[in-house]
Parts: structure tokens; sequence; C-alpha cells
């Protein structure tokens, strides 16, 4: 019986040290090829060569009149900014809806040698605050409308005084 219960004793030690194992491993093994960095403008700037090639996710707002489509409509390019310093970013993911100057944006890439942020995801901020129409407001649709077509025709003018 002595020598069974060794038996276990052993068996248990062993995988408990496997388990250990294991668990060490995945926590340090390779963590520093899966972490995504999260900045803004300014510690992007302020990083300089260190940046180049890290997967970060870089935070800030779209920096006023630095929106430009390619022709082909396939990329685009503008800037973000947290107030002090400003990246310039370029895509070819197809942006959000909410997607305009001013707005919030986290994008993610890495920063080529040329000191260009090449982003495969933009993502678009806002607050998860939904407030129904109070009572008595009417929604109208026609009105929604209206206010999308200003908004294509707006878009339109932008793009014909740019040719």
């Amino acid at each position: 019986m002595s020598s069974e219960r060794n038996r276990r004793r052993v068996l248990a030690v062993v995988a408990i040290m496997v388990a250990a194992g294991v668990l060490a491993f995945l926590a340090f093994g390779g963590i520093g090829e899966n972490l995504v960095y999260y900045w803004s403008p300014t510690e992007l700037e302020a990083s300089g060569d260190k940046a180049l090639g890290a997967t970060i996710r870089l935070g800030g707002l779209v920096e006023p009149g630095s929106i430009q489509h390619s022709e082909d409509g396939l990329s685009l390019k503008f800037s973000v900014t947290d107030g002090e310093a400003s990246i310039p970013i370029s895509t070819t993911s197809v942006p959000p809806a909410m997607f305009r100057e001013g707005v919030g944006v986290v994008v993610e890439g890495s920063v080529n040698r040329a000191g260009q942020f090449e982003t495969h995801r933009l993502l678009v901020k806002h607050d998860n605050q939904y407030q129904a129409p109070g009572e008595g407001e009417n929604l109208d649709m026609a009105e929604m409308m209206e206010s999308m077509q200003f908004e294509m025709d707006e878009k339109a003018k932008e793009k014909e005084s740019a040719e």
C-alpha cells in the first residue's frame, strides 16, 4: 500500500509541475508579440523608432480639414490629433457611417518607416447613451431623409471643388 501511495504522490507532483509549466508558458511565452498598446498621438510621436512595426491602438480626434478620399474610393487618409500632436493615418478599410471631422476615433495598425500610421481597423468612438424621443417629439422621416440628402450634397460639393 505504501508503494501505491508513493506512486500517487509522484503522479500528483508531476501533474502539478506540468500544469504550472503550461500556465507559465501561456502567461509569459510570446506575450510581447500579442500585446496591443493604446497610445495617444503625443505618446506615439514621442516614442520615435520604438513604435515602428508594433501593433498599436491610437486614439484621438479626426483633425478638421485632414480627410482625403482617393479618386478610386479604395483608400482614405486623415490625421488624428489629441490637441498637441497630429499623426497621419492611411487606411483601406471602409469608414463607419459616423466617421467625420472632429469625431473621436480609435485606429489599430502600425507605423511604417515613412512615419505614416497604416491601419486595418477604424472605429468611431461614441457614448453608449441612447435616449428615446421624448413625449411629444415627432420623428419625421421626410425631415431625416432631407438632412441626409443635405450631407450627401455637401460631400459632392467638396469632391467637385477638390477636382
